[in-house]
């Protein structure tokens, strides 16, 4: 049941990415005074910053779920 949460979780989040991008108040000045390839280049760019912060935190705890496994044996 576990296993399939999770994937559930990581599907959605996977799926919903592309349609729920979002600007900070400069880069929307900038991207509303550019042409719309300029706003989706910035777009790409904010999501791309913002997966490796999450990535980051799972691995953070996918080993430390590791190591008190280890240390309960």
């Amino acid at each position: 049941m576990y296993k399939k949460r999770v994937l559930v979780f990581f599907l959605m989040m996977f799926f919903t990415s592309k349609i729920s991008f979002s600007q900070c108040a400069m880069c929307k000045a900038v991207v509303e005074n550019g042409d719309s390839s300029m706003a989706e280049g910035i777009n790409n760019g904010i999501t791309y910053l913002m997966v490796f912060p999450y990535l980051l935190v799972g691995l953070l705890l996918f080993v430390i779920y590791r190591y008190k496994r280890i240390n309960e044996k």
